[in-house]
């Protein structure tokens, strides 16, 4: 049975149960894939990912058929990877605070990204890639990983 997703949806509303799996089954992979190169870890990405299908099962009723699912998917799946990254803080700069609210700690650290040059040397290398995206932003590694989220696989 080859149907769009709006039509899973609507399927699954009306009672069948079959068509929730089939959701899942079709974007748990892809889902999977983006909360990874979000996270960095493959068992946040696991916690993540479980999170969001469990968000969509809970939210599917709210679902607007005249957008497109994907979108309101991977939507989920980014808030739930940006909140469960706030959770996860290891450091907060604010305790390094001095009483005229400047940051000590913050001033002293030495940027240790290397020079264009070398970055341009090791692009072709995988796992330098993974760790240049672990370092980004979230908001910054969301929009690479957007772009290129199909020719990302594990």
């Amino acid at each position: 049975m080859d149907e769009n997703d709006k039509q899973l949806v609507s399927s699954y509303i009306k009672g069948e149960e079959k068509a929730l799996e089939e959701l899942v089954s079709r974007h748990l992979k892809p889902v999977y894939n983006f909360v990874y190169r979000i996270s960095g870890s493959k068992k946040d990405a696991e916690d993540i990912t479980q999170e969001t299908f469990i968000k969509v099962w809970r939210k599917i009723k709210k679902y607007n058929p005249d957008k497109n699912f994907k979108t309101w998917l991977f939507t989920i799946a980014r808030n739930t990877a940006i909140d469960w990254l706030r959770k996860k803080r290891d450091i907060i700069f604010s305790n390094f605070e001095d009483s005229e609210g400047g940051n000590y700690l913050e001033n002293e650290l030495i940027d240790p990204n290397p020079l264009p040059d070398k970055i341009f040397a090791q692009a072709e290398d995988q796992e330098f890639v993974e760790n240049l995206l672990r370092q980004l932003a979230p908001i910054y590694r969301e929009v690479l990983i957007l772009k290129y989220a199909n020719d990302l696989t594990f």
